[in-house]
């Protein structure tokens, strides 16, 4: 790569893990950055899988305060999460693209509207009982199939687990992100080990971009953590509307 390609893999790895951080949709800047680098298609999901979840791990680094004393909930929806992510990149290693890109819209419409009525829901949940004591299992399933998608694409992940997590998880926005970020993180590394071992990442441009992540995750969740729950709320839903717009326009 030259310096022109690594400058530009650079900023698109730090803008799009910083993106993560605060809600998702970090892979619609670096997913393309990498097409116009010269990656076919396959390969640069594989890198920016692999490039990102240096960031998301970052991320959920940063938000470790939120994340304490919850391990018995979150423990086995980590796992479904990993399980997910394996199950939806071997997706990506024997099913055409076009199974997913048809979805992908639809699935990051439905996640916004999701997270834009959350607080309704959280509303209901709260008069019916608390939903820690009582949604672990649901949470592990609904992380797992939001692996899966993570495993394939994963463009807009973190509104579709920032929706399931304030139903299952935390009404909180801001223990909600936190989750998110973890769970990312683990979906993201999983998926990419599959990606690595089969061939499909450029292993120079996903050093770039995890270098970057590795500054820009941090920075992203540090600013997310500052937001009011109120803003951080209309931020997820911004973000999944454009992404649901400029995915459609991609594909």
């Amino acid at each position: 790569m030259d310096l022109a390609t690594i400058a530009w893999l650079f900023a698109a790895g730090f803008l799009g893990a910083a993106i993560n951080g605060v809600v998702g949709a970090g892979t619609l800047i670096t997913f393309p950055a990498l097409l116009a680098a010269g990656a076919p298609p396959v390969v640069a999901n594989g890198t920016n899988t692999l490039g990102l979840s240096v960031g998301a791990w970052s991320s959920a680094f940063a938000y470790r305060d939120e994340l304490s004393g919850r391990s018995r909930l979150i423990r086995p929806a980590l796992i479904g999460s990993a399980t997910g992510a394996l199950f939806g990149a071997l997706l990506v290693v024997v099913l055409p693209d076009t199974v997913f890109e048809i979805a992908v819209p639809w699935l990051i419409l439905t996640a916004t509207a999701l997270v834009a009525v959350q607080p309704l829901v959280a509303r209901r949940m709260r008069v019916q009982g608390s939903p820690r004591a009582r949604s672990r299992g649901r949470l592990a399933v609904a992380i797992g199939a939001s692996g899966i998608y993570g495993g394939y694409f994963g463009a807009g992940q973190g509104v579709v687990l920032m929706a399931v997590l304030g139903w299952l998880y935390d009404s909180s926005p801001q223990h909600a992100n936190a989750a998110k970020n973890l769970f990312a993180a683990s979906a993201n590394i999983t998926a990419a080990v599959v990606f690595a071992v089969s061939g499909r990442v450029w292993w120079w441009a996903a050093l770039v971009i995890g270098l970057a992540a590795l500054v820009g995750g941090t920075i992203g969740a540090r600013a997310a953590r500052r937001l009011q729950p109120g803003a951080l709320r209309i931020t997820v839903v911004l973000v999944g509307l454009i992404a649901t717009i400029l995915v459609w326009w991609r594909w």
